[in-house]
């Protein structure tokens, strides 16, 4: 009982002069530059806000949502069922369905290149 309870101590008492020695900054430590601040909103400066189209492709409503002349996103509200969203996965990419079934999301890694 006595060895457990010498053993528990120096286990403890090695912990806290680990965490001490950690903790202790070194001594070429050096200040970092402060950070700058975001720049601030002007009063009555506009913030792009993405514009939103809606038009009927058949019995379908489609809304498009662009930003800067660029389409984004697509939400197509068929008659019957859910909505589902058409977005694009990179700028050169094709659209990706998020709707209520989401379609086998395939990883895209370059192992070899030849």
């Amino acid at each position: 009982m006595r060895v457990c309870f010498k053993l528990v101590l120096a286990a403890m008492a090695l912990w806290l002069w680990s965490f001490n020695a950690l903790a202790a900054a070194p001594q070429d430590a050096e200040l970092l530059d402060e950070v700058p601040s975001p720049p601030k909103i002007i009063e009555g400066q506009p913030i792009d806000q993405p514009s939103v189209s809606k038009r009927k492709d058949g019995e379908n409503e489609v809304e498009e949502y662009s930003l800067n002349g660029e389409v984004y996103m697509v939400k197509v509200t068929p008659p019957s069922g859910k909505s589902y969203y058409l977005h694009r996965e990179d700028r050169n990419g094709n659209w990706v369905n998020d709707g209520p079934t989401r379609p086998l999301s395939v990883p895209k890694w370059i192992l070899f290149r030849f």
